[in-house]
């Protein structure tokens, strides 16, 4: 009997503090939010197994070896920067020496892992730059040629996908009527890259292979605002993400 597909989902969460003012009095409050719910749903109802790793828990607890990565199928990064990956708490509180778990996360695709990246304000470059993923050993295996810049398009006006390789396995029973995306992260292919779909000329959803893994980047992202409601009620974005995540752990 063939094991359930499990995921990590590393990020898509914030933190936000906000500051009210009543008179001459003022009071301040902290909220916590995610936007892992609807892919959660969508691939847990595929009989997909999702560990989410919310950003503020990243630091601590992303794995830091190919052995502690073995856990999963595939590992997807969504809006979580480099800095959160490369600087565990033992480093930056009390400057002890730690695994770089970009390295990490390379080796373990090499070895036969599935590595996916999802657009974001920290994916990629990100905005200002802080994603921080360009030359780095992620990028190295990721289908993408990250900007040194911050790579954001901002699309409030919508911009509609077109699909390019209807034939791949991780377009499989997609509907052809993609609803638009409101923005996304810009990058450049990596030699060895196949796209699968593109927005305005730009990289939409591309794959390639390294070594015995598999890699994936989505340029836009999982959830608002980029990725909007009509997106999300999509039939077929669970068909996607369910694709994506099969074909990135060989089960395609």
């Amino acid at each position: 009997m063939t094991s359930p597909l499990r995921v990590l989902l590393a990020g898509e969460s914030w933190v936000s503090e906000s500051t009210h003012y009543k008179g001459f009095d003022a009071f301040t409050s902290v909220t916590f939010h995610t936007g892992a719910e609807p892919l959660t749903e969508a691939l847990t109802g595929q009989g997909i197994e999702v560990t989410h790793l919310p950003a503020h828990l990243v630091p601590e607890s992303f794995p830091g070896s190919v052995a502690e990565l073995d856990a999963y199928d595939v590992v997807l990064l969504s809006d979580i920067g480099a800095n959160s990956l490369l600087l565990h708490q033992d480093t930056w509180l009390n400057g002890r020496r730690r695994p770089n778990r970009l390295k990490t996360l390379a080796a373990w695709v090499a070895a036969g892992g599935g590595l996916a990246m999802a657009g974001g304000y920290l994916s990629f470059q990100g905005f200002e730059g802080k994603g921080f993923f360009h030359r780095t050993p992620v990028e190295a295996v990721l289908p993408a040629e990250i900007s040194p810049y911050d790579d954001r398009v901002e699309t409030p006006e919508g911009v509609e996908p077109s699909v390019l390789a209807t034939g791949h396995p991780v377009l499989a029973g997609v509907p052809g009527d993609w609803p638009a995306l409101l923005g996304y992260n810009r990058f450049g292919l990596s030699p060895d890259a196949t796209l699968l779909a593109q927005v305005d000329g730009d990289p939409l959803l591309a794959v390639r292979t390294e070594g015995a893994g598999r890699t994936l980047a989505w340029a836009s992202d999982i959830a608002p605002h980029w990725c909007p409601q009509e997106f999300l009620d999509w039939p077929g974005y669970p068909v996607l993400f369910g694709n994506i995540c099969r074909w990135l752990a060989g089960r395609d």
